[in-house]
């Protein structure tokens, strides 16, 4: 999609999908979008549903002021605070909302994050090694690759990248800082890690790609981030409401996995109890039993779609 008022292209991807599942076209519905972006589902989301009322968060300013461009239309519909969605029971709070009818966390960077050279999420385009989501605060990736031990470096990229020669790499990055090397560009960086590992890992696959990820999500505490924001947004979840992760990884993927799969069951205890001692209750119905993924019309005419993830649940009525 194109904005007119600040002129970035970007496409929310499997759109088509949550407002099916998600959104009615009639009815009070309140909205909590927890990494609002540049506001492509929120927008879509408030103009099929003329009454639903929308919380969007995010860590990123220039993202959110851009969302607010795009979200003008809706007026006091819609509420933009900056925060990380780990914090998300807070800020609805902080407006009044103790309940939510819908969550929706897409966890991918945007295209124009991407896009942008500044931002340093792509190899492909050089600029500074930054990765921050909130630019104004905490460690770059140049930070990390300069001053991470070898053993913290080997950790990030075994981890979160899920590269096998994670020590190989680390220990060249440290030998490299000895002789007064050091890491500021995202062009200089990438050719050196498809230099140590082997420019492809399987077909259209860079091991740069895999490096990049590993310390954008170390960077931004990604992992940590969603394993603390999903129980608290089951908890801000009214009864009935529906719950929609879209993940870009498998790491991503499995967390929010495991965190429903967990929630649509009973009882958690080891299968030699013969009684239930854990006293858990299923909070979940799964609506998606697997992954929904994008059409094949949706990955042409947006090719980063193609690894995304969709899964959703609904939070379950009692009495």
């Amino acid at each position: 999609m194109t904005d007119g008022n600040c002129g970035l292209r970007h496409f929310p991807v499997l759109s088509r999908e949550i407002l099916r599942e998600m959104i009615p076209e009639h009815g009070p519905l309140k909205v909590i979008d927890g990494t609002v972006g540049y506001g492509g589902h929120s927008s879509l989301i408030l103009k099929k549903n003329p009454e639903a009322v929308l919380l969007g968060i995010d860590r990123d300013c220039e993202a959110l002021e851009n969302a607010r461009k795009i979200l003008m239309f809706a007026g006091e519909r819609v509420r933009l605070m900056k925060d990380c969605y780990s914090n998300l029971v807070e800020r609805a709070a902080e407006n009044g909302w103790f309940s939510a009818d819908v969550v929706l966390l897409d966890l991918g960077i945007s295209s124009p994050q991407i896009d942008s050279p500044e931002r340093g999420f792509s190899y492909s385009l050089d600029g500074p090694l930054d990765m921050r989501m909130a630019p104004e605060s905490g460690k770059t990736a140049a930070d990390i690759l300069n001053s991470s031990g070898e053993g913290e470096l080997e950790r990030i990229f075994r981890e979160y990248g899920e590269i096998r020669e994670s020590r190989r790499l680390a220990r060249v990055i440290c030998a490299d800082r000895e002789i007064g090397k050091r890491w500021n560009g995202t062009a200089d960086f990438a050719d050196f890690c498809n230099r140590i590992l082997g420019r492809r890992r399987r077909p259209g696959l860079q091991a740069a790609t895999l490096c990049f990820q590993a310390l954008r999500i170390a960077v931004n505490n990604e992992l940590k981030e969603l394993e603390k924001a999903l129980p608290l947004a089951l908890e801000v979840l009214a009864p009935g409401g529906k719950i929609a992760v879209i993940s870009f990884h498998s790491l991503e993927d499995r967390i929010v996995k495991n965190f429903f799969r967990r929630e649509s069951k009973d009882c958690l205890c080891p299968p030699e109890n013969f009684t239930c001692i854990c006293g858990h209750r299923k909070r979940l119905e799964l609506i998606t039993k697997k992954p929904i993924t994008a059409e094949p019309d949706e990955i042409e005419e947006n090719r980063r779609s193609s690894s995304a993830k969709l899964r959703i649940a609904e939070k379950i009525k009692y009495g």
